[in-house]
């Protein structure tokens, strides 16, 4: 009788939401972004995601590719496939999206994820506005 081996080798599946989380703190580390007062709120969460839409380290929107690696974009989307059709489904693209490549489903899954997750970090790094006024 032949026996076969089905031990096959599994890894866990990528987290874009913490990989995310993890890119865009360090991206407002790096331009110094360590507080947000809760009255510029909506205004630095606007001019954040028009930068970040299409920045490389982010979403890889800018120049199509977060990895520059079609390996990695592969395994990032394994086990991923429901953010793809969620991505799919909000932006109201079709499958063909799977014929553009690898890199360009990992990018739209980032960009679909970028509001809620700038949203959580933001939230994380809130401030209460300061009572300006004296006492009179």
């Amino acid at each position: 009788m032949t026996r076969y081996n089905f031990n096959f080798s599994t890894s866990d599946a990528y987290d874009y939401r913490a990989a995310m989380r993890d890119d865009i703190r360090d991206y407002l580390d790096e331009h110094d972004i360590e507080t947000i007062k809760e009255s510029e709120r909506d205004d630095i969460r606007e001019k954040l995601y028009d930068e970040m839409w299409t920045a490389d380290s982010i979403t890889g929107n800018g120049s199509g590719s977060y990895t520059f690696n079609t390996w990695k974009a592969e395994e990032c989307l394994c086990h991923n496939l429901d953010l793809l059709t969620e991505a799919c489904d909000d932006f109201g693209c079709n499958w063909d999206i799977i014929k553009d490549g690898a890199e360009a489903c990992d990018v739209t899954i980032r960009c679909y994820l970028l509001g809620q997750i700038l949203d959580e970090v933001i939230d994380e790094r809130i401030v209460e506005d300061e009572n300006d006024d004296e006492n009179i």
